[in-house]
């Protein structure tokens, strides 16, 4: 890890530092409770609008249209295509840096 510094003395790392964020996700043919980490002073909208194909979704529970549990894992991966709608809970964020 390097770490630069301007003249004002503030500092630059490779590190980007992410809130997480309870979401909601439902794809084609699931809904996916989880959570989101999206970039600090950023919406989730933005961490939705990126370039990667995937979206990388911790504490994820999925279930079938009939609400039945299919899976929980503490990691999953969700291509963005797929994607119909997701709701985040902004009320529950966490910042970064906070158990």
């Amino acid at each position: 890890m390097t770490i630069e510094y301007d003249d004002k003395g503030k500092y630059f790392t490779d590190i980007i530092t992410k809130d997480i964020v309870p979401v909601t996700i439902q794809t084609v043919t699931h809904r996916v409770e989880g959570r989101i980490h999206v970039r600090t002073g950023e919406r989730v909208k933005d961490e939705l609008d990126r370039d990667e194909k995937f979206l990388a979704v911790t504490e994820a529970t999925v279930y079938a249209p009939d609400g039945k549990t299919l899976l929980e894992c503490k990691f999953m991966s969700i291509q963005r295509s797929q994607i119909v709608w997701a709701v985040p809970d902004e009320e529950r964020r966490i910042k970064a840096g906070t158990p």
